[in-house]
């Protein structure tokens, strides 16, 4: 059996090596998306709960060129997932593909599994649009497409916890990706000098403690509307919570901003997804870090540092990164990493270099159809 986790272009690398920590799974990386395979449905169910970097979880039936549309939906089997008093719907999600209706597309697949159940049923199978049992999925990147079942039933990157936004806020899935980019690691101390609405905490408290990203929302899930897992026990997957880095008295994830907004919001957010507890918050300016944190004590900043824009003084922001980089020398270890997002980083590269930190990798990632730039520095 086969399944498919769609993600944002760029970050594909790390869904697969989530997907292996999480259920052992091989992955296929492509194009927004990881094919892997399952021994069980319950895998699918665990990655829907517990998963950060992904935006849906599908059972894939098959892949295909989209010239085979037709062809493969006809051979497929659905006596397995539809009965007589089953309902159904098709929805289409598709990037980089505008010759193509999505209305059009998810019509004409409903009309085929109509036409094959009651080909090989006998009746007529049931849709409805608005509360289905059932969704089949197909996702359309350019000429390739991808059959399934959505087990997830909502957009996984949009977190229940999100509630007060800042306009620079991140995906949640691009925050916890900018953390596994950074390899951290369980105990490492990490700063976010600039955390807006608080995404890059939050999702390294929920990702040292094992806490399901989902654990506030898991009754909105799509595959607790199949029969066979209407009952789905989701406290087996809530075994290994490390309850000391959720309610530590010292807390490892250090979340700052200058703008004493900005921290009511994070903290608000945190508060929400349950990990408030395991986050140290402080309005300060980024010029001050060195008297909140000590030589040397810091193994991972991850950040989005404010960019230049239609409203930002060119000379202010050159400043900021000059006493950001500055203050990084004195509280980074000396293995430690730097890793930031910004579109655009010729300025972060040129100010880090008067610095002596040096640039290991770079990649490009996209939010929708925005494209972002990653950079890792060390010293």
């Amino acid at each position: 059996m086969k399944g498919l986790a769609i993600c944002s272009k760029g970050i594909e690398d790390i869904a697969a090596l989530e997907l292996k920590e999480l259920i052992k799974a091989k992955a296929q990386i492509e194009d927004s998306c990881v094919i892997f395979n399952i021994k069980k449905l319950e895998e699918l169910c665990l990655l829907c709960y517990k998963a950060q970097s992904v935006e849906k979880i599908l059972f894939l039936f098959d892949h295909f060129e989209l010239k085979d549309l037709n062809k493969t939906i006809k051979k497929i089997k659905f006596d397995k997932w539809l009965d007589k008093d089953t309902t159904f719907r098709v929805t289409c999600k598709k990037i980089d593909n505008e010759n193509i209706s999505s209305e059009e597309i998810a019509a004409n697949i409903g009309a085929l599994i109509i036409e094959n159940i009651k080909k090989n049923k006998k009746y007529k199978q049931k849709v409805e649009l608005d509360n289905p049992d059932i969704t089949f999925l197909i996702f359309i990147n350019n000429d390739k497409a991808y059959f399934g079942i959505d087990f997830s039933g909502r957009d996984l990157q949009k977190r229940e916890y999100k509630l007060f936004a800042h306009p620079a806020s991140l995906r949640s899935t691009l925050a916890y990706s900018l953390l596994r980019i950074a390899d951290l690691k369980l105990r490492e101390v990490l700063l976010d000098p600039f955390c807006h609405s608080g995404e890059i905490p939050i999702e390294a408290a929920l990702f040292m403690a094992n806490f399901p990203v989902n654990y506030y929302s898991k009754e909105k899930f799509a595959f607790l509307k199949f029969k066979s897992f209407k009952k789905f026990d989701f406290d087996k997957f809530f075994q290994n919570i490390d309850k000391e880095i959720v309610k530590t008295k010292k807390p490892l994830i250090n979340c700052f901003d200058a703008k004493i907004m900005n921290i009511n919001a994070a903290k608000k957010n945190a508060k929400i997804a349950g990990v408030n507890k395991s986050i140290n918050f402080s309005r300060m300016d980024v010029e001050w870090l060195d008297t909140k944190l000590d030589k040397e004590s810091v193994d991972k900043i991850v950040t989005h540092l404010p960019e230049l824009t239609r409203n930002a003084d060119i000379k202010d922001i050159e400043k900021l990164y000059e006493e950001f980089f500055y203050q990084a020398e004195f509280i980074l270890k000396k293995n430690g990493k730097i890793v930031m997002i910004a579109r655009n980083t010729d300025l972060l590269k040129k100010t880090a270099e008067k610095h002596k930190f040096k640039v290991e990798k770079e990649r490009e990632v996209y939010s929708g159809k925005q494209g972002f730039k990653i950079v890792i520095f060390s010293k």
